[in-house]
């Protein structure tokens, strides 16, 4: 028998074009190889760094945004401040500051009324902490005195005196220095004859003062019966959200009653009502409209219409 493995190994051919496929690189390899040789420091390439492209920043990712509690969108602070804090994606209504509120309410400032009044520890009352103490951290991270801040201004060509509640101090608690600032404006717009408009938002009265602050439900009822006997008009505008001793004297006590869309609205909290009656209670439930539908108030106004409506319904109110 023949050994097959001593017999040379034979390679399959080439064909023709494979053969010059090859001859082909070859000569390209010299070429280069020769090139190269041929080139100086001068001609070579200069390197460089190559640069990425950054993807181009928006406008809520360099400014200051806020977030929307409804539709979690954001939105930076100053379209808001153009938009009077309503969110451009869901229509929905964001909290304002008191001082915000009026500045886009009113056309003039003209004075700040009840600055002179500030809050004492007739009880020196103590929960977590001292009242004053409590007291001074609301002052210093609201930059107000109280819960109520008191403008005398314009509304177009109408002079008017405006209040708003700041939700930030205290809930917008009411306490004796909110009950004069209330009355005093109260007692301007008598004595000038000139409409009295409060934005209400608080929690209601303010525990730390025990039964001086209820004293202010009267105190603040008495002066809208003063307006009301002598024909002045007073307006409402309940903003979310209304409860308690707030809402069982002056913001129920108007002569029109406005609310903004969807703000909570009542005396007790849904919570509290829920456990007394042991039901379960469905939205819309204590909102602008419900109470809308069942006759508590008489219009719900988008924010955007709402100094405008203000403005038409007192024209009509005053006496010409």
């Amino acid at each position: 028998m023949t050994n097959n493995s001593n017999l040379p190994k034979t390679q399959p051919n080439k064909n023709r074009g494979e053969a010059a496929m090859d001859s082909g690189l070859q000569s390209d390899q010299k070429t280069a190889t020769t090139e190269r040789k041929c080139e100086t420091w001068l001609s070579r390439p200069v390197p460089r760094v190559k640069r990425h492209s950054l993807p181009q920043l928006t406008a809520v990712e360099t400014e200051p945004s806020t977030q929307c509690p409804q539709c979690h969108s954001m939105t930076t602070n100053t379209a808001l401040i153009f938009n009077s804090y309503v969110c451009p994606h869901c229509d929905h209504h964001l909290a304002m500051t008191a001082r915000e509120r009026l500045a886009d309410f009113l056309d003039q400032v003209e004075q700040e009324l009840g600055q002179q009044f500030h809050a004492g520890d007739p009880l020196t009352f103590v929960d977590s902490k001292p009242y004053p103490q409590r007291m001074q951290q609301m002052q210093e991270k609201t930059g107000e005195s109280e819960a109520l801040i008191v403008f005398k201004g314009k509304l177009g060509k109408m002079d008017v005196v405006a209040c708003a509640f700041d939700f930030r101090f205290m809930g917008g608690s009411m306490g004796s220095v909110v009950g004069d600032r209330f009355v005093q404006a109260a007692e301007v717009a008598l004595e000038q004859k000139i409409p009295l408009i409060c934005f209400a938002a608080s929690g209601g009265a303010r525990m730390q003062e025990g039964v001086l602050s209820l004293m202010q439900m009267a105190r603040t009822a008495a002066a809208i019966e003063r307006l009301r006997l002598a024909g002045v008009p007073y307006i409402v505008v309940l903003t979310n959200p209304v409860y308690g001793g707030v809402t069982a004297s002056l913001a129920m006590l108007g002569d029109i009653h406005i609310a903004e869309p969807k703000a909570m609205i009542g005396f007790a909290g849904k919570r509290v009502i829920e456990q007394t009656v042991r039901q379960t209670l469905e939205e819309p439930f204590q909102r602008a409209e419900y109470l809308l539908e069942h006759g508590m108030i008489d219009q719900v106004v988008h924010r955007h219409q709402l100094n405008d409506t203000v403005h038409r319904l007192l024209a009509k109110l005053m006496p010409s």
